[in-house]
């Protein structure tokens, strides 16, 4: 489904990502993992168009992404729920949720969308009046997840989610996680919690300084000794 080739990227004379490949296939669920300052964020901003690469390629469905614009992205079916949820704070959950279906083809299934969402989240249905901004953290990470599956998406680009919460909380994100999965939902998800998202993918990569020095099952990676050393702490 998703294919990138040999992806540069940078910031200005900073570069992030040295001839980065990587593949998702439809129906996976599949983890970047690796330390803060990886290149984790960059990667999937370069998938968004948010970035554009110095060099390389990437294809969605066999078609190139190469002149595609940021605000077409999520109208070929690939919905980011970027670091730090990126709410309207002062909008009230149900317009937040409003907001992800925003493409043409997403608001002729608008209703029924928002119920899968409030099934899958009930909480956010019985806070949908109330300012995004006031939720809790776990809270409004599901606000920013659900927002992302209101466009209906293909692919799901997950940055970070356990970012900022507490471990408890971390838990239930994970198992919503989980649940994404389980539905069939294709996902390509970056993260630091090394354990707990490879408990919840297929396979996964790891980043680190920018380039891809891993990838496997993800039983494969929690068993190898080099990840449990350097990045387990075990």
């Amino acid at each position: 489904m998703l294919s990138l080739e040999n992806i540069s990227a940078g910031y200005g004379g900073f570069q992030a990502l040295f001839g980065v490949s990587l593949e998702v296939n439809a129906g996976e669920a599949v983890a970047v993992i690796g330390p803060n300052g990886a290149g984790k964020t960059t990667l999937l901003r370069v998938i968004s168009k948010l970035i554009q690469p110095s060099r390389g390629s990437i294809s969605f469905e066999k078609n190139s992404l190469a002149n595609i614009p940021p605000h077409q992205i999520l109208e070929r079916g690939i919905a980011h729920v970027p670091e730090n949820r990126r709410l309207f704070p002062r909008l009230s959950v149900y317009d937040n949720l409003k907001i992800g279906a925003f493409p043409p083809e997403a608001r002729k299934h608008f209703d029924e969308r928002l119920g899968r969402v409030y099934g899958m989240f009930p909480i956010l249905e019985k806070r949908k009046e109330q300012a995004a901004g006031t939720l809790s953290g776990g809270e409004q990470q599901m606000c920013a997840i659900g927002r992302a599956l209101m466009s209906g998406p293909k692919l799901l680009l997950l940055d970070e989610p356990s970012a900022g919460l507490a471990p408890v909380v971390v838990q239930a994100i994970f198992e919503l996680v989980r649940r994404i999965c389980a539905q069939g939902y294709t996902v390509l998800i970056v993260e630091q919690n090394i354990r707990q998202v490879l408990k919840v993918v297929n396979r996964a990569y790891l980043l680190d300084a920018g380039r891809i020095e891993k990838q496997g099952s993800s039983r494969e990676l929690l068993d190898s000794e080099e990840i449990r050393k350097a990045y387990l702490g075990l």
